[in-house]
């Protein structure tokens, strides 16, 4: 038999499997829907560190919030820019609005996890939705991820926000985030696959149950990571709580970062949680470089055509789900190549020890500062 005739029949095994995963998975990860049980408060909780570009934008959103009570508390991370100077301004204005001081970082913990940790105790909400400075909620984001956990039971709801994409850089790091999550995730993180290793969040936008979090021992149980949504949903999970990944492009919309440069640090800061680990790297290596980068080595072989062909329209299926550009398809050869490379850096640099950094902090492979 033809060796690149076998090669690209494997190619074509390697690129059915996401297919059959993501078509399974578009069926099963659906927008939130419910109303909020009477007496629902949801504190709105900002970790913020030099974000005075985003943090008023922010903070518009989470105020225009409707069909549900809400408050917005943003804790300053050691900020040397006018952050805390704009959370003063809307809290004289707004009373739901206050502004707090995040200690000095306690030895072993990571500057998010702590942040979010003292928002927790900060609050005064029944539910916790956590979100990042540069997310814009919808005005029914707040209730209709209050309204879903009081639906299903759920302790944690989470999506991915819709992603802004700007540059060639963000086009070929940020959509993997969705596609990932959409074609090699089983059941896609609903609440109905209870196994913790199957749990997936974003940190993005996150809502928990304030009673189950606390039980769950919140993000003190997780204080080393830097993956905190990740790890604290695998955590609800180990203790005995339902979480579950909704669509997000309806809740919320985030440009996640500015570029090549700031794409390739921010995502380099999570894989040694995640891919970057020296069984499963390989393991993933094989998956998607075999199936979306094999193929155009053996074209033009028609099983390799095929597998190529397969590949960009699974890939279409869910950007346009997620309505993220429409443009970064036929980037999604490069957009595998460089997920890829940013998992082997970091699995080295954590095998050499070298530390990983994020907004002025460095933290060694064990997650210390």
């Amino acid at each position: 038999m033809d060796l690149d005739f076998t090669w690209a029949w494997i190619a074509l095994l390697l690129a059915t499997f996401p297919a059959t995963m993501a078509v399974a998975n578009l069926f099963f990860v659906r927008p939130p829907r419910g109303t909020p049980a009477g007496g629902t408060l949801v504190s709105i909780l900002v970790p913020a560190r030099n974000e005075e570009a985003h943090i008023a934008t922010c903070l518009e959103h989470a105020l225009a919030a409707r069909g549900v009570e809400v408050e917005v508390v943003v804790m300053d991370d050691g900020s040397t820019d006018r952050t805390a100077e704009i959370v003063r301004g809307f809290a004289t204005r707004d009373p739901r609005v206050r502004l707090e001081t995040a200690p000095a970082l306690p030895p072993g913990w990571t500057g998010k996890v702590h942040a979010c940790a003292r928002l927790a105790e900060a609050a005064r909400g029944t539910h916790l939705l956590f979100i990042d400075a540069d997310v814009r909620l919808e005005p029914d984001a707040a209730a209709t991820m209050a309204g879903h956990a009081a639906r299903t039971g759920a302790a944690m709801i989470t999506g991915v926000p819709r992603q802004e994409i700007g540059s060639f850089g963000e086009a070929v790091t940020v959509p993997m985030i969705n596609f990932l999550l959409f074609c090699y995730l089983p059941g896609g993180g609903r609440a109905f696959t209870r196994r913790p290793d199957m749990a997936a969040a974003c940190g993005q936008l996150m809502m928990v149950e304030r009673k189950a979090y606390e039980a769950a021992g919140g993000h003190a149980a997780i204080r080393g990571v830097l993956h905190d949504a990740l790890q604290l949903s695998r955590r609800m999970r180990a203790s005995g709580f339902g979480t579950e990944v909704v669509e997000g492009a309806s809740l919320a919309t985030c440009r996640m970062y500015a570029g090549f440069a700031q794409s390739w640090a921010g995502f380099i800061k999570n894989a040694r949680e995640g891919m970057a680990t020296p069984v499963g790297l390989p393991i993933w290596t094989v998956m998607l470089a075999g199936a979306f980068l094999w193929p155009i080595a053996l074209l033009p072989e028609a099983w390799a055509f095929l597998a190529l062909a397969l590949g960009l329209a699974l890939r279409a299926a869910v950007t346009l789900r997620v309505r993220e550009p429409w443009w970064t398809i036929p980037l999604h050869p490069a957009a595998v190549a460089v997920a890829l490379a940013i998992q082997w850096t970091a699995l080295v640099r954590g095998l050499l020890g070298k530390p990983a950094g994020w907004k002025g902090r460095a933290y060694q492979p064990d997650g210390t500062a």
